[in-house]
């Protein structure tokens, strides 16, 4: 099979020989229709696609409910809800391996003590308390997206040196609080891990059953007008198990033939999604259904050998196809990836089934990418912590004692990413939280026992996890009496005044957050998206040229860097761009730039799809000159904002798509171009049509 550790030799395909590269030149899939970020009804209130979180619902109810109760018992509920706060390690690190699982958590409860100690310490002025939750903020928000930890990010820990703040004590019992929230941090790592235990494979199956369910779809959307959105879905699911099994690649991996089916199955997956983006850069028709089914099938089968479809199946799909068409080739691709799900196990050598990357990337490397001019979590971690610090500082400034629930919804609100999403977080928030707190203060009314406390508040913490998967409104339903429940066992208060400053503290939260996103760094998106797309545009050319080179010899590593950063490159792409047009909808330097982005990103796929063939046909050094500057002519004219000049392209007659996609990108600049200058026009008529107004004005006072 021909996959990201491929090397020379003979393949386990059905029809070695390489696809006739002969469709329709002249035909061109229709670009997807913009993606926009909308402030509406269905997105306030309706439900995301996906499942619910039951699994992590469950697991957050146990590990709250006994941490919360060990450290009650021991310590006392004052302090025992550090404990409970502490249990939350259990809400990250939920789909990377056991083995780098247990490290991640480890230095997850690492942080959840650091911040108990820091909102503790700070306990004792007002203002520092409210300048420490914010440097938590932005700290672990650059931390977390800089690590790639997965939401809830920053958020709890936001919670946990907010809550700290309140604790009974002072610097004497910094020692007994970091014991609590360090043995429910424990706790919380027993239970995510507890599953290891009896399924230790299973983050690694779910994220390869999700990239095949993934294609599954690309496959139903060929020949419709969401082929390019779908295709980028597919590309980021394929990325993530890549991502999750080779984290499960731990120094004290053992290399059984499970384990080894895992890895052959991981390349069949990427396989066929390159050979669906040829399929689907040349087809302007439906793909028949039989062929997303058996995507669906062999994605049940990950896990479940026995469900593995039957490859000859397929057989009717081949029917009046040449046998080196494209069609054909992907439809061999799924048939071999069948054949290999049917196996319990897989010989634990042979060619390929080695990865490339079996280490865990650097710390310090990703922290220092992440300080970059060109990366957007610098901005991010800054507009988060100056954001919740001025925050923290006007409630303080206008006399709202509990202003560390105004930091907790600033965070929350801000973790929407873009502007659009920040809005509609803002208002479900709000809106979630008016009823949570009816609920909450009609539960705290009633006086309730600590064991009923104690239940009350580990059962909407896993109503919080089971629903914040489908839409943030109904999770701040359940989040708020949780939240509520923990401070008033913390820091005893009445019920109605506890109430009344919850809703205050939320509403100036939500604005706080909104307010951050529309002035701080709103354009950081926009401002990166050409260079973005000159850095995809690079990788892309860099590929290209090492596959149609014949003086180059690929080896298993460097083909398998090459798509790795491809790959990379191009999901990038897309989050940078979905990120500007949240940022600025109706910004007329970003949304013409979407073909743009449409084409660059094709031309990167089949830069892929042509890093997956074995014996590619090379082209004359004249030919790659000429790629190479027309390439260059692009990337110049993306810096300098200009149309670009770029003549006749180069005749691949191998790789006709290439050509196509080349001429489209131009195309694209060029209306891109035009729109700016006919924006920059109407803006200057705007400007002087002022400037004459003004000047009327003034006569007409003179007179």
């Amino acid at each position: 099979m021909h996959d990201q550790g491929a090397s020379s030799g003979r393949s386990d395909d059905p029809t070695p020989s390489e696809p006739i590269w002969n469709p329709p030149t002249r035909v061109r899939p229709k670009v997807a229709d913009l993606p926009r970020s909308r402030v509406d009804v269905k997105a306030l209130f309706g439900l995301a696609s996906g499942g619910w979180g039951w699994s992590t619902g469950f697991k957050a109810v146990i590990a709250m409910a006994t941490a919360f109760s060990l450290a009650a018992a021991l310590f006392g509920p004052q302090v025992g809800t550090l404990a409970a706060l502490g249990s939350m390690t259990v809400l990250y690190e939920k789909e990377t391996p056991y083995q780098y699982r247990a490290v991640a958590l480890a230095f997850v409860g690492l942080g959840f003590v650091a911040s108990v100690v820091v909102g503790t310490v700070s306990s004792l002025n007002l203002w520092a308390g409210a300048v420490a939750i914010g440097a938590v903020a932005g700290v672990s928000t650059w931390v977390c997206q800089a690590l790639r930890v997965d939401k809830p990010g920053p958020l709890f820990f936001v919670l946990v040196c907010g809550i700290s703040t309140i604790a009974p004590g002072g610097l004497a019992q910094v020692p007994m609080h970091a014991l609590v929230a360090g043995m429910g941090a424990a706790v919380g790592w027993a239970v995510s891990m507890g599953e290891g235990l009896f399924r230790g494979r299973h983050p690694e199956h779910r994220a390869v059953a999700e990239a095949f369910r993934q294609l599954a779809a690309l496959l139903r959307s060929i020949g419709t007008p969401r082929v390019d959105h779908v295709q980028h879905d597919a590309s980021v699911a394929v990325a993530r198990a890549w991502r999750i099994v080779l984290l499960g690649q731990t120094r004290g991996y053992r290399d059984t033939p499970t384990a080894a089916r895992l890895r052959a199955l991981l390349r069949w997956v990427s396989d066929i999604h390159l050979a669906a983006t040829d399929v689907s850069l040349a087809r302007t028709e439906r793909l028949p259904a039989l062929a997303a089914d058996f995507a669906e099938e062999l994605a049940a089968s990950v896990g479940r050998p026995d469900l593995a479809p039957d490859p000859d199946r397929l057989d009717e799909l081949r029917k009046g196809l040449r046998p080196r068409s494209l069609e054909a080739r992907l439809y061999n691709r799924l048939g071999r990836a069948a054949q290999t799900a049917h196996r319990d196990e897989h010989e634990t050598e042979g060619r390929g089934l080695e990865l490339q990357d079996v280490r865990y990337p650097s710390v310090w490397q990703s922290l220092r990418s992440s300080l970059t001019r060109e990366s957007l979590v610098l901005p991010t971690a800054l507009r988060m912590g100056i954001t919740v610090t001025l925050a923290a500082v006007f409630g303080l400034a206008v006399g709202l004692d509990r202003y560390y629930w105004i930091c907790i919804t600033t965070t929350a609100v801000l973790q929407g990413g873009n502007v659009v999403l920040t809005v509609n977080r803002s208002a479900q928030r709000a809106l979630g939280t008016l009823i949570g707190v009816v609920i909450g203060a009609l539960l705290l009314m009633a006086d309730l026992p600590l064991v009923a406390s104690i239940a009350l508040a580990a059962g909407f913490q896993g109503l919080t996890q089971l629903t914040v998967t489908r839409n943030f409104f109904y999770a701040s339903i359940f989040l708020t009496p949780m939240g509520l429940i923990l401070a008033h066992t913390a820091s005893p208060y009445p019920v109605e005044q506890l109430a009344e400053a919850r809703i205050l503290d939320t509403v100036v939260g939500s604005l706080a957050g909104m307010l951050g996103a529309l002035l701080l760094w709103r354009r950081a998106s926009a401002a990166r998206l050409p260079q973005t797309i000159v850095d995809v545009l690079e990788t892309t050319r860099t590929a290209l040229l090492a596959v149609l080179d014949p003086e180059v010899q690929l080896d298993a590593e460097r083909t398998y860097r090459l798509r790795r950063d491809l790959r990379t490159a191009l999901v990038s792409l897309r989050g940078v761009y979905d990120s500007a047009v949240g940022d600025v909808p109706r910004a007329t330097t970003t949304r013409p730039l979407w073909p743009v982005v449409v084409a660059t990103q094709r031309v990167g796929y089949l830069a892929l799809a042509a890093l997956a063939l074995e014996r590619p046909q090379p082209a004359s050094q004249i030919t790659l000159q000429r790629l190479y500057l027309a390439f260059e002519e692009l990337m110049a004219a993306l810096r300098e904002r200009r149309t670009p000049r770029l003549g006749a392209l180069p005749r691949l007659v191998d790789y006709p798509r290439v050509n196509m996609e080349l001429r489209a990108l131009s195309a694209a600049m060029r209306t891109a171009v035009a729109e700016d200058e006919r924006s920059a026009a109407r803006e200057e008529e705007r400007r002087r049509q002022r400037e004459r107004h003004r000047a009327q004005e003034e006569v007409d006072a003179d007179l």
